[in-house]
C-alpha cells in the first residue's frame, strides 16, 4: 500500500501506532495477510467511531476521524487482534527536527507527569531510541537520540540519562512522518484470522476445547465450532454455557458460528449394543464423523479438538489412533503436549476459565464406563460399532442441528 498522510491540520494530531509480527517475513503474498489485518481492525473498531486505518513499512495506523476519541479503549480492542504484536499511543509530525523535537518534549512533560502521579520521587532516569526509516533524513539514529536527549536534559531539570535501567524511554521513529511515544503495549500476536483457511472446533464446555480454539485461531485459522448436546442427560444450562464460551472466544476469534447436535439417541445406541469399555472410543469416533459432515458443509478443511497425550483414557495415542481412523480430514490438537496448569494459565487470560468451570456437564460424562479400555485395537473398535446404525443415527443428529451464531 503506497503511504497515506496521517497528520491533519488543526488536530491534536495522537494516532495508535500498531506493530506486525511475522506478517513482515512473508515474501510475495504479504500483501494478503496485510489486508485480513486491516479487515479484521476494521472490523473490531467500528463500534469506536470507525477510525481510519493506513499501513505502511511493517507499521499500521489508526487514525481518529474526529475527536473526541477513545485512545486506551482503541488501543484494548487492537491488542486483541491477532496479527497485531504491540501498539504505542503516538504522537505523530512532519520529519523536520524541529517539529520532533517539540513533540518530544511534549511526550517527555506527560510521561513525567504519569510518573509522578504514580509515586516516582526524585530524578527520574530516561533514554531515548531512535529508529530511522528514510535515509534522506539528515540525521542518523545515534545523532537524533543524542540530540533529543540534550532537548530534554535542557527542559527538565528533573531528568538524567540511564541507558541501562530507564524509568521511561522516549521513541522517536522517522518515516514519511515521524511519530513519538513512551509506552508500547504488548499484543496478542500470531496472524490475522482468515490468513490461513478455516476448521471446526469440537467444543465441549470444559477448560481445554476453547483454548485449543483460541491457539489454533492466533495462527490465523477462522474457526466454527460444534456441540454435541444430549438433552435431557444435560441440560440446557449446559448448552448456554458453551455459547458463553463461543462469545468470549469471539473477542479473538472473531464471529463463531456453533452448531448444537441432538446427540442423545446415538449416545443411548452406543451405550446399549456396545461394550462398555469400549463406548468412549466408539462416542469419539461418531463425533468425529458428525463434526467432520459439519465441517465440510461450512467449507473447513480440518477439525480442532482440546485433547492432550494422556490426560484421560480416550487421549491415549492408541485410543487417538482409533478415534482418527473415522476422519477423512486432518485433526488438529493444539494442547496435544501441554500440561493441565498451561492449559488453565491460558483459559485465565483469555476469560474462558469461570465459565469453562461451571457445574453443568457436557455429552462426554455422560455413560462414562467405569473401566475404559486406554488400549483399544481398531480392529476390535470397529466390530463393536458395526452392533448398531451409526450412519443413520449420525445422519438424523446432522439433520436436527441447530444454529447459533457468537459474537
Amino acid at each position: 500500500m503506497n503511504y497515506v498522510k496521517v497528520t491533519k491540520e488543526g488536530t491534536e494530531n495522537r494516532i495508535i501506532l500498531v506493530r506486525i509480527g511475522e506478517i513482515a517475513l512473508k515474501g510475495l503474498n504479504r500483501s494478503t495477510f496485510e489486508k485480513n489485518l486491516y479487515r479484521n481492525l476494521k472490523e473490531k473498531l467500528k463500534d469506536l467511531g470507525n477510525p481510519d486505518i493506513h499501513w505502511s513499512q511493517s507499521r499500521f495506523y489508526i487514525v481518529p476521524v474526529s475527536l473526541p476519541f477513545d485512545y486506551a479503549a482503541a488501543m484494548d480492542a487492537a491488542s486483541s487482534v491477532f496479527g497485531v504484536v504491540s501498539s504505542s499511543l503516538a504522537i505523530a509530525c512532519k520529519s523536520d527536527f524541529e517539529e520532533i523535537k517539540a513533540i518530544a518534549i511534549k511526550a517527555a512533560a506527560e510521561k513525567i507527569e504519569a510518573l509522578r502521579k504514580a509515586g516516582v520521587q526524585g530524578t527520574i532516569k530516561f533514554k531515548v531510541e531512535t529508529r530511522r526509516g528514510i535515509k534522506s533524513f539528515p540525521m542518523t539514529s545515534p545523532e537524533i537520540s543524542a540530540e533529543l536527549g540534550g532537548v530534554l536534559l535542557d527542559e527538565f531539570g528533573e531528568l538524567t540519562v540511564d541507558v541501562n535501567n530507564p524509568d521511561f524511554i522516549l521513541y522517536c521513529e522517522v518515516r514519511e512522518e515521524s511519530f513519538v511515544y513512551t509506552d508500547i503495549a504488548k499484543a496478542k500476536g500470531g496472524m490475522p484470522i482468515g490468513s490461513n483457511g478455516k476448521a471446526c472446533l469440537l467444543l465441549s464446555g470444559g477448560i481445554d476445547s476453547p483454548v485449543a480454539g483460541y491457539m489454533v485461531s492466533k495462527r490465523g485459522v477462522k474457526i466454527c465450532a460444534v456441540h454435541f448436546f444430549s438433552y435431557p442427560y444435560t441440560s440446557e444450562r449446559a448448552k448456554e454455557k458453551v455459547l458463553e464460551l463461543a462469545k468470549i472466544m469471539s473477542n479473538y476469534c472473531g464471529e463463531i458460528k456453533v452448531m448444537v447436535v441432538p446427540y442423545t439417541e446415538v449416545q443411548l445406541a452406543i451405550h446399549e449394543h456396545c461394550r462398555d469399555e469400549l463406548g468412549t472410543v466408539i462416542m469419539r469416533r461418531s463425533m468425529m464423523r458428525i463434526a467432520e459432515t459439519l465441517a465440510r458443509k461450512n467449507g473447513c478443511a480440518a477439525l480442532v479438538t482440546g485433547e492432550s497425550i494422556g490426560q484421560v483414557a480416550s487421549q491415549t495415542m492408541q485410543a487417538m489412533y482409533c478415534t482418527d481412523a473415522a476422519a477423512n480430514m486432518p485433526v488438529f490438537r493444539p494442547l496435544i503436549a501441554m500440561d493441565k496448569v498451561d492449559v488453565i494459565a491460558i483459559a485465565r487470560e483469555i476469560g474462558t476459565f469461570d465459565t469453562s468451570t461451571l457445574p453443568y456437564e457436557d455429552c462426554c460424562t455422560v455413560f462414562t464406563p467405569k473401566h475404559p479400555k486406554t488400549r483399544p485395537s481398531l480392529e476390535e473398535v470397529i466390530e463393536e460399532e458395526s452392533k448398531y446404525d451409526y450412519e443413520r443415527l449420525e445422519s438424523e443428529a446432522v439433520e436436527g442441528t441447530e444454529v447459533f451464531t457468537c459474537g
